[in-house]
């Protein structure tokens, strides 16, 4: 994997964490539309995980898109940044509470894939 989507991956997964995070510390869906703190923090992680996730080499995406739909990830970016005023409160909250917390699964595996290869064998002296 290339160092750069190495750390993409990572900061997508903290962005990740910050939704939970923010899930946590707001409350549910009913919280979730009538705060407008909350609803600013999770659209910003969204563009924030959408414009790393374009920034991903496409051998990476390529290599991963049966996992992971990036073109979704990328889209809801998009819509996040373009459409605020016609934002469905019930399409984010559905990310966020479903689609999101996949994501940082798949980030996890990656990053847990990536530890394990750079570790590589280890030898013991006798």
């Amino acid at each position: 994997m290339q160092s750069t989507d190495l750390q993409r991956v990572q900061h997508i997964k903290q962005y990740c964490n910050d939704v939970a995070d923010f899930m946590e510390r707001f409350g549910g869906y009913q919280q979730f539309i009538t705060d407008r703190a909350y609803h600013s923090a999770v659209s910003m992680c969204i563009l924030q995980i959408g414009e790393l996730a374009n920034g991903l080499s496409s051998e990476f995406r390529d290599e991963t898109k049966e996992r992971m739909q990036w073109g979704l990830i990328r889209g809801i970016r998009n819509w996040v940044a373009h459409s605020y005023q016609e934002m469905d409160n019930e399409i984010i909250w559905d990310t966020i509470s479903n689609s999101v917390p996949l994501l940082n699964k798949f980030c996890n595996e990656v990053l847990e894939q990536e530890q394990t290869q750079s570790d590589g064998p280890t030898m013991t002296m006798q």
